[in-house]
């Protein structure tokens, strides 16, 4: 076991170009004070990210209230067509309710979240738009009268895909039944829990692998507080034992085997801290050998 100079995890086709397979999620610097100190720490992680290969740059505008888009634009306001910015729609900001968002799922709550994400990241386009369902837990799960079908969701993203506001169509948090569904659209990515210790939609990165279509999970190393309450990855024995004997993280190691286990994926994790840049971008540079590769394999807790 060791590191190759592979790049960070090789390439894969996304939004019709070609990048890394290790991008930066902005969650973590959506969540960041607004402050000018705190802008130019996390605009700096961005371009450190990029100098070092990153191209994907996983947002929406519920991260932080546009917040999280604001950085981005500040950031590569000179090179904005040389970044793949994916964002979401299907929610809105809840600044002071009990969650961070709420559902938005009608076409032209759709139409306005991208709206929203243009004028907040300063462009006239977005690479992918993923429909982000809320059809069923963990997570939020929509009232009635937030109940939409997707084909009428569809065709409002078509239709923003036409006006060349959109170039691509993403799903997220979706049944393997609905991509199916969808796939007529042309579907570029997909994006639902999955992990090392999270295996239940095994069958949708397979679906979406045979149709060229990218997996992109989120909680990819599980986690994600008492909200979700997933098994955390790093955490898991067998990882840790792995990493201590290749002399990398636990999180270097759960990374590494999302890259590995299936070609269409891409791993997003994000920070705002330039060291945890550099160990995240890391992983991608890391090569599991046949042994630690069967050994992670059984480790799956939800999915068996």
């Amino acid at each position: 076991m060791g590191t190759e100079e592979q790049g960070l995890g090789g390439d894969l086709r996304l939004g019709g170009r070609s990048v890394a397979r290790v991008g930066f999620g902005m969650g973590s610097l959506g969540r960041t004070e607004d402050s000018a100190a705190s802008r130019d720490r996390g605009v700096s992680v961005l371009r450190q990210a990029f100098d070092d290969g990153v191209r994907i740059f996983d947002t929406a505008h519920f991260y932080g209230a546009g917040h999280a888009n604001s950085l981005l634009a500040e950031a590569f306001a000179g090179n904005r067509d040389e970044v793949v910015v994916a964002t979401k729609a299907g929610a809105r900001a809840t600044p002071e309710g009990p969650a961070p968002m709420t559902a938005a799922q009608h076409p032209d709550e759709l139409r306005a979240s991208v709206e929203d994400n243009l004028a907040t990241l300063a462009s006239d386009y977005v690479d992918i738009v993923y429909l982000r369902r809320m059809d069923f837990r963990p997570g939020l799960v929509v009232e009635e009268d937030q109940m939409v079908n997707l084909e009428d969701q569809l065709a409002e993203l078509i239709a923003l895909r036409e006006e060349g506001k959109v170039r691509g169509i993403g799903l997220s948090h979706v049944r393997k039944e609905q991509v199916e569904a969808a796939l007529p659209a042309g579907i570029v990515a997909v994006q639902n829990i999955y992990n090392l210790l999270d295996r239940r939609d095994e069958g949708l990165l397979e679906l979406c692998r045979d149709h060229d279509a990218a997996w992109i999970p989120y909680f990819p190393l599980g986690g994600g507080g008492s909200f979700f309450g997933l098994p955390r990855v790093v955490d898991d024995p067998v990882v840790i034992e792995i990493a201590h004997a290749m002399g990398v993280t636990p999180q270097q190691v759960g990374m590494a085997w999302l890259l590995e286990h299936s070609p269409n994926t891409a791993v997003i994790s994000g920070t705002s801290n330039p060291d945890h840049l550099r160990e995240n971008l890391s992983a991608g540079r890391i090569s599991l050998d046949a042994e630690a590769m069967r050994r992670l394999d059984t480790r799956h807790v939800a999915g068996d």
